[in-house]
């Protein structure tokens, strides 16, 4: 089991807050790289406040079994829109029994193998940046007087497994997803704020900076081609189909190693434009930079590119909440979505590069600083407001019916 963490913990706080730094346990989950980028943020902003902070992946602490199922069940259901479609809009939105028994189905497996990681700490932080860390939460805060238990939700909307009993606060970044939480729980205490976005893309150089350091050519048009951690999509195809364009493309394949090899093969063509391909890198900062435009499915690397100040064509490659995630990008201007085949979005990038749509709003903050201050200032009054009323475990939204 893999478990990161920061600032000495779990070998930090075991007595009372008041003594040591309180600790901070989040809890993210390896389903594409989404949540795992979000968690980076978060644990930033906290080791920087002073938290001891300790990640954990939830598909993980479900055994190599459960993780290997979990994962392959739901890259089968990503695979035919129509089912997940079916299964997001009818179960986890529309919060049936069914929906519920898989959170409490998870929470079961998971807070038994967590528990032996927390330290005795008077005091702590329970924060939940995946669905299924939810319930989990809320049942150890159950179990913890003076814990608090947060969940911080980045999706456009918030199905059924996010909100659960137990959670003290909800994190949300968009009016729908609060609106979304209080379908669940109609008293639920929330609040709003931009979504987390890593240190390294407001620190991102300016676009000629980039490119020199890449070796790119400032006479053509260059994009970043990339589709989440799984590399979803014919990347490959739509890859070959730009640089015969005559655009340059920075094609990243994520953690899919056949996508990264028929990538390789594609660089190795003669083109008009060039195609430089990359696995799993940390250099999309500075990738994201160099380029006129980003091509992706609509998520957390939409929030980075808007921080980037870079306009996106979105792939409606992902259904369910990806559908949710790409309407939302688009109501927020910056954006065109294509369907992710080749031609259909070399099509769009080169209406987006001829200013089809206009360039992307300033991001809601200018620094990674800022950031930090208001996640943190989302959290500050969590622990007086509970002192003072006894550290009553909140009842939580009703029973599913």
């Amino acid at each position: 089991m893999s478990v990161a963490k920061q600032d000495g913990f779990p070998g930090g706080p075991k007595t009372g807050a008041a003594a040591r730094p309180r600790p901070a346990v989040i809890l993210s989950g390896s389903i594409g790289h989404g949540h795992a980028s979000v968690a980076e943020a978060c644990a930033d902003a906290l080791a920087s406040s002073g938290y001891h902070v300790l990640t954990v992946d939830c598909m993980e602490l479900l055994g190599g079994l459960g993780h290997r199922i979990g994962e392959r069940v739901f890259r089968s259901m990503l695979s035919v829109a129509p089912v997940y479609d079916a299964f997001h809009f009818s179960q986890l939105r529309a919060g049936t029994r069914t929906a519920q028994r898989l959170a409490t189905s998870a929470s079961k497996r998971i807070v038994p193998a967590l528990s032996g990681l927390l330290p005795e700490a008077e005091e702590g932080l329970l924060l939940s940046v995946y669905a299924a860390g939810s319930g989990v939460a809320g049942t150890l805060r159950s179990e913890r007087a003076g814990w608090r238990a947060v969940a911080f939700c980045t999706d456009a909307t918030a199905h059924r497994i996010w909100v659960q009993p137990g959670i003290d606060r909800y994190l949300v970044s968009t009016p729908a997803e609060a609106g979304t939480v209080r379908q669940f729980d109609p008293a639920a205490e929330i609040r709003e704020l931009p979504a987390p976005v890593r240190p390294a893309f407001f620190d991102a150089p300016d676009r000629a900076e980039a490119r020199r350091r890449l070796g790119l050519s400032w006479g053509r048009p260059c994009v970043l081609l990339m589709a989440g951690g799984w590399g979803l999509g014919p990347i490959d195809r739509t890859a070959a189909e730009l640089a015969q364009a005559g655009v340059d493309v920075l094609a990243v394949a994520g953690r899919n190693a056949p996508m990264l090899a028929r990538l390789d093969q594609v660089a190795r063509n003669r083109t008009p434009g060039r195609v430089i391909a990359y696995g799993f890198t940390p250099e999309v900062p500075l990738l994201m930079a160099a380029a006129d435009l980003v091509v992706t499915s609509a998520g957390q690397t939409s929030h980075e590119a808007r921080v980037v100040g870079r306009r996106q064509v979105l792939l409606d490659i992902v259904p369910g909440h990806g559908r949710e995630n790409l309407l939302l990008e688009l109501a927020r201007g910056g954006a065109m979505a294509s369907r992710p085949d080749p031609i259909g979005v070399a099509a769009a990038v080169r209406a987006c590069l001829a200013d089809a749509v206009g360039e992307p709003l300033p991001w809601a903050v200018s620094s990674a600083e800022e950031w930090r201050r208001q996640f943190i200032g989302g959290l500050e009054d969590l622990w007086p407001a509970a002192n003072a009323v006894g550290a009553s475990v909140p009842d939580g939204p009703a029973k599913p019916g």
